[in-house]
């Protein structure tokens, strides 16, 4: 049976009744769960809390969202200007957390969420919108089954179910490790696709120690218990890198283990990567200097900087080392005169290189200056 199916056919069941198996013991925060029903809450399951991590007024989008509870608390804490989206494939999932909505709504005094039908691995197919549009023309030989395969490539280019910039955070909670081997690498592009430039994505799910042998992977019940479609601790990482994000930064590393399966440990982890590193590069005569703590340390972009080094820097990576997660790491140096953008030459970001004081102060820099009035912050040098 295939796996997706053995998946969907679980977590049906799950939002019948509880099923204490498929998630780890996770402290909410009490103060969102008091406006969200009991049902919802008995029947949601994951392995961290993404929510904590989104703010006022952002786009969220919710990956396999279930009955709804991290969509419920994101918005309480994304406020009435923000906006929850929540994707799900099981109907009796969508059924639970659609029921609940207009009572959460009700309680908090917004209503600002909306669930989708959808394959997280596929965010530009509405498959309501399929189903629909194949009630009208249903699959009754070859002939319609092609046109069926073109109908939802038509549907994904002209009314997605996500569309690309979007979002300013993808969520999800305990989830991608259900998606297929074969698609988990398209299902990592399309969370990048459907983020605006400068999103990010904060990800928490079960990851493995070790490799998982090939007859573990095999085993449904072990797949739709988030053990055996789990990447391995440095493959979660890797998978968002090869996608194009920057700034992957663990902000949740469970050391102990939620279950050991044949000697290889499960345990959560929490994620957070951006999107923006693919700008153009231009040059401004701007300098970043690495403070520490490390000798050195290596960027998303391949550029290796020593601590306490001035090093040249594109204006692109300058505006990103003064974002999150890099800003507390560096010191910014602008130029004493300033370049505009819409004068700046192309800058080549293939070697690392250092950036002599002469270039930001100019090369006929000849001042002498008093001393300060004051040192490091103080009253008196």
């Amino acid at each position: 049976m295939k796996t997706e199916h053995v998946v969907k056919d679980r977590y049906a069941d799950a939002a019948k009744a509880p099923e204490a198996a498929l998630c780890c013991p996770i402290d909410y925060d009490p103060q969102y769960l008091k406006a969200i029903p009991a049902e919802v809450i008995e029947r949601d399951y994951g392995c961290g809390d993404p929510s904590k991590y989104v703010k006022s007024g952002e786009t969220v989008l919710d990956l396999g969202s279930g009955t709804g509870k991290i969509c419920f608390i994101a918005s309480q804490v994304v406020g009435p200007e923000g906006k929850v989206i929540g994707v799900d494939m099981t109907d009796d999932m969508l059924e639970v957390s659609r029921r609940n909505a207009p009572i959460v709504a009700k309680n908090i005094g917004h209503a600002n969420v909306e669930f989708r039908k959808g394959r997280i691995q596929d965010l530009a197919l509405d498959l309501e919108a399929l189903d629909a549009e194949l009630k009208k023309r249903p699959i009754t030989d070859a002939a319609s089954f092609l046109a069926a395969d073109e109908l939802a490539e038509e549907l994904r280019i002209k009314q997605p179910l996500i569309a690309s910039n979007s979002i300013d955070v993808v969520v999800s909670n305990c989830v991608l490790n259900l998606v297929e081997s074969e698609t988990k690498p398209q299902l990592f592009r399309e969370i990048f696709r459907v983020l605006k430039l400068g999103g990010r994505a904060v990800i928490s799910d079960i990851v493995a120690d070790e490799e998982i042998p090939e007859e573990l992977q095999n085993d449904p019940e072990l797949w739709s218990g988030c053990i055996s479609g789990a990447l391995t601790e440095e493959g979660f990482l890797q998978a968002f890198e090869e996608a194009g994000f920057y700034g992957i930064d663990v902000l949740i590393f469970d050391t102990n283990p939620w279950r050991t399966v044949q000697g290889i440990e499960f345990r959560s982890m929490t994620l957070q990567a951006f999107k923006g590193k693919q700008e153009p590069c231009f040059e401004r005569n701007q300098s970043a200097l690495y403070k520490g703590p490390f000798k050195e340390v290596l960027d998303d972009d391949g550029h290796r900087m020593q601590r306490g080094v001035r090093y040249a820097v594109c204006d692109k990576t300058y505006q990103l080392y003064k974002k999150a997660p890099y800003s507390g790491s560096f010191e910014f140096i602008d130029p004493l005169k300033e370049i505009p953008l819409s004068e700046a030459k192309p800058f080549d970001c293939s070697p690392t290189r250092r950036r002599h004081p002469k270039e930001t102060k100019g090369q006929s820099y000849n001042a002498t200056t008093d001393a300060e009035q004051c040192c490091d912050g103080g009253s008196a040098c």
